[in-house]
């Protein structure tokens, strides 16, 4: 399969092919949880869980993302990002599929834990061919990915409502997901680019550096170089503050919709699911338009505006309690959030001075810390208080991205990492 791509000739068949295999991956990777989530219910009423423990438990699947997520870019660089998502996605299901085998809290957060170190694995290798597959096309699609993830969860979502609903027995229901979708997988590995990862080439600032390296005095490089390197990690903390708030608003809608639209609102086990699918669904539906906006309006623009939109979506949702309101209020967050992830994933990958898969692993393996405290937290304000005050953190996670957008691009810059005018640009424009 060719893995290269001329201007002049447009996209080839198989990178054409290698987007649509990338695609795939992502559908496979967001149906196969979501396919559990609406269970949730059912299996903290099966084990006896509090909300505080359930609560727990499922923060083993960030715990598990957050042991294992830096060994991504190592296993990356040595067998290739399409052997690893496909491998990663295999022993994901398999993970998901034991959760249905869970007979008390240990062993449910025994089976969590091992489905999120996989996953956080998946998530890295299957962004790091869908970034490869994007410079070949010379235009922003990552988030076009991420719609199709948007379309995986919904799918998932209402296949495990479905089953919820008509009483399918948990691990029949998890069979079947987990053996459909990892063949689905597999069968996309023949389509994906060959070859190893590309190493990022140097900008022409670091050239321009590079060319220059006896001016000026020892000290004074010595002193550059150590500013760089703390604006550098500077900026990719802001990511992972902008990732993990995209990821305590999707944990929020996974881990928490359900229980408290059936506990605290008297939602039907149907309707319960429709919080998360909601969610999902103007997900997909901002990740479908977040490309174009990006590419006109910047990153920075996109993120701000979608903070807005959490904070008021799912702020008057939890101030005026009501079924519908709820929906509605998960949905907005959803869309709020839809480019958040991507955005920074992208403008970690292209961070200068680091190795290839490098700020990508760094920011993706530091958003788990979203996933992983999100849980345990508002489990314990619902113990404590109730659930409606716990899922406050979705729109305190919208105004933590109006803080911290500064360091997204205010305009495309997929053809080089200076082309715009965030921090990360600015910190290859200083070296």
């Amino acid at each position: 399969m060719p893995s290269t791509l001329t201007q002049a000739s447009g996209p080839l068949r198989g990178v054409r092919r290698a987007r649509v295999a990338v695609n795939v991956l992502f559908f496979t990777n967001g149906a196969l949880i979501s396919n559990l989530i609406p269970r949730y219910p059912q299996i903290k009423d099966d084990l006896g869980l509090t909300n505080a423990s359930f609560g727990a438990a499922v923060a083993a699947f960030p715990l598990g993302a957050l042991l294992a997520g830096l060994t991504a870019g190592l296993l990356i660089r040595r067998f290739r990002s399409s052997r690893v998502a496909v491998a990663a996605t295999l022993v994901t299901a398999i993970g998901l599929l034991l959760a249905g085998f869970a007979t008390s809290w240990a062993v449910l957060a025994l089976t969590l834990l091992i489905a999120g170190a996989m996953d956080s694995i998946t998530d890295v290798a299957q962004n790091s061919h869908g970034l490869r597959v994007q410079k070949l096309f010379g235009r922003s699609i990552i988030n076009s990915f991420h719609a199709v993830w948007s379309v995986g969860a919904v799918t998932g979502g209402v296949m495990g409502a479905a089953a919820a609903a008509l009483s399918v027995p948990l691990l029949t229901h998890l069979t079947i997901s987990a053996v459909l979708l990892g063949g689905i997988a597999v069968v996309s590995y023949r389509w994906l680019l060959t070859g190893p990862e590309p190493e990022i080439e140097p900008s022409t600032t670091q050239s321009r550096e590079a060319g220059s390296a006896g001016a000026g005095s020892a000290d004074g490089r010595i002193r550059q170089r150590h500013l760089t390197r703390i604006l550098r990690y500077g900026v990719i903390l802001a990511l992972v503050v902008i990732a993990s708030s995209g990821a305590i608003v999707e944990d929020a809608g996974s881990s928490w919709s359900a229980i408290y639209l059936t506990g605290d609102l008297g939602a039907s086990a149907f309707v319960a699911g429709l919080g998360f699918i909601a969610l999902q669904s103007m997900q997909f539906v901002g990740r479908l338009l977040a490309d174009r906006m990006v590419d006109r309006f910047g990153q920075r623009a996109v993120a701000r505006a979608g903070g807005i939109i959490v904070f008021v979506g799912m702020g008057a949702a939890l101030a005026f309690p009501t079924i519908p309101g709820t929906i509605i209020g998960f949905g907005l967050a959803g869309f709020g959030v839809a480019s958040l992830i991507p955005a920074a994933m992208h403008t970690a990958d292209t961070l200068p001075g680091l190795r290839p898969g490098t700020g990508l692993t760094i920011v993706s393996w530091l958003l788990r810390v979203g996933f992983l405290i999100s849980p345990p937290i508002v489990g314990a304000i619902a113990d404590a208080s109730s659930l409606r005050f716990g899922l406050l953190v979705v729109p305190a996670a919208g105004l933590l991205v109006l803080l911290f957008s500064s360091v997204l691009g205010t305009r495309s810059s997929n053809s080089s990492p200076s082309a715009g005018s965030s921090s990360a640009e600015r910190l290859t424009a200083s070296r």
